[in-house]
């Protein structure tokens, strides 16, 4: 079904499908224009906001994915790289700051899970905010108003070195796919 204004699909609660199919960045581009289109119609300020930490390969999907967004599209709303990580030490600070530097913040909230043995490789895409850290038990506040995550592993046993051995190969591609999708559908948000 399609929304009336600029025939974006209407998005249904999650969206989720494997980074692998040959349209994947096309797909994902068009739920996250159909997203942006929200804080358009509100004009609220776009903040992307990519979760985890450089020390951990299956966490570093959040600021792998902001660096390369950064190197495709100099969006200047980017929270999250790996020159400046946003992790469990300094969430609650950067998202004080969003809500200081932003009247009215729409952020989409990017961050690394983990899940079902069948789903890893998956990006999954909805509105709502999400819980960082709780694969490994973090007690972090719930951010976003819009979340994409990436499933890089299974999740059920000592998740902490899950996280840690979790192939690399497949966290870059889920960054690539992920940052060239943002970078489509910001070019149809900015014009």
């Amino acid at each position: 079904m399609f929304n009336n204004i600029l025939k974006f699909p209407t998005l249904t609660p999650e969206f989720k499908l494997n980074i692998n199919q040959p349209t994947a960045i096309y797909d994902i581009s068009t739920h996250l224009r159909s997203i942006m289109q929200e804080a358009s119609i509100d004009k609220q300020d776009l903040i992307i906001l990519c979760i985890g930490t450089d020390r951990s390969t299956g966490d570093a999907l959040g600021p792998l994915t902001g660096t390369k967004l950064r190197s495709f599209n100099p969006y200047p709303h980017v929270y999250g790289t790996l020159d400046n990580p946003v992790h469990a030490s300094n969430l609650h600070d950067n998202i004080q700051s969003i809500q200081r530097n932003f009247d009215n913040p729409f952020i989409i909230a990017v961050d690394a899970c983990l899940g079902r043995l069948e789903s890893v490789g998956c990006v999954s895409l909805g509105r709502g905010s999400l819980k960082p850290g709780a694969a490994v038990n973090k007690d972090l506040p719930a951010v976003g108003n819009a979340y994409v995550t990436g499933i890089v592993n299974v999740s059920g046993f000592m998740e902490h070195l899950v996280l840690q051995s979790t192939r690399l190969s497949l966290v870059m591609k889920m960054a690539d796919t992920i940052a060239h999708a943002f970078s489509y559908g910001l070019r149809t948000y900015l014009r």
